[in-house]
């Protein structure tokens, strides 16, 4: 079987591993569930492409969560529930639907009053659904109910309390001015130092997460997006702790030999030398 630009190749290659008798051993004893997580580690992988500015790699990843929906796909199809076919179909369904402005009547809209449609269509689509189970005599999805419902609970955390806050704020249940939410972060820190005082892990582990949630509204009420904030630091961190490791090396020591105040002093020597004229950071 050779390679191709043609999505029906990857369709057949993936079929042909999940073959019983002749397909890949692993490939035939996965399920979705076993899959998931690679889904989720695949879709990463691509933001991380991005964001180092790599196109090759992009390419790569790209491909390769295109894998992870053809593999979903597949097994859905040996089900007997829907195929590949459907999938596209469902998804150019709803962007024809979603985008009247585009694709119908609807013309010379703004961006904000194309994401009130967006939303709206959205409610509609989610009435439709619930309007579906009913009739097949199911009831809500856990998910799917109250007005809070349809956030996906799999979402990394602080992705899930930023939608959780943006959807609350839309009924007014929002603090009206950023600064109100740095009190609500002091406010939570001294709980934090009092349930740390307590010695009891699950009090601290609550408090610990309403400080990481009111920190998270409030890089919402800045429009920073708290995932892409946390690991730009988290890259800062990586750089300067190699700095650290680095310059330790070139004074003939070791992470394991150095002393903190060493390592702190390296650590803002590294601070200082990647510092842009006017940063803070």
């Amino acid at each position: 079987m050779k390679p191709s630009k043609d999505i029906t190749r990857l369709i057949e290659i993936m079929a042909a591993l999940r073959t019983p008798g002749t397909g890949c051993p692993w490939d035939l004893e996965q399920d979705f569930a076993s899959i998931a997580p690679y889904t989720l580690e695949e879709a990463y992988e691509v933001v991380d492409a991005i964001e180092r500015g790599d196109m090759a790699d992009l390419r790569d990843e790209l491909g390769d969560l295109l894998l992870q929906v053809v593999f979903h796909a597949r097994m859905a199809e040996e089900r007997g529930a829907f195929a590949f076919p459907d999938v596209v179909e469902a998804i150019t369904k709803k962007l024809i639907r979603r985008h009247p402005h585009v694709f119908g009547a609807i013309k010379d809209l703004s961006p904000e009053a194309v994401k009130h449609l967006w939303d709206s269509i959205k409610a509609e689509e989610k009435a439709e659904r619930r309007a579906a189970r009913e009739t097949m005599g199911q009831g809500p999805e856990p998910h799917e109910s109250g007005f809070l419902g349809g956030i996906p609970t799999a979402l990394p955390a602080l992705t899930r309390a930023q939608k959780l806050t943006t959807k609350a704020a839309k009924v007014g249940f929002d603090w009206p001015e950023a600064v109100q939410v740095i009190d609500k972060i002091h406010e939570e820190l001294e709980e934090v130092k009092e349930a740390s005082s307590s010695g009891k892990p699950d009090r601290i582990e609550d408090e610990i997460g309403d400080l990481l949630f009111s920190v998270t509204n409030l890089a919402r009420h800045f429009g920073i997006d708290p995932e892409r904030a946390l690991r730009r630091t988290n890259a800062k961190f990586e750089r300067r702790f190699k700095a650290i490791e680095k310059a330790l090396g070139e004074r003939d020591s070791s992470l394991d030999e150095a002393s903190l105040e060493e390592m702190e002093e390296l650590w803002v020597a590294a601070k200082l030398a990647e510092r842009e004229p006017g940063s803070s950071s």
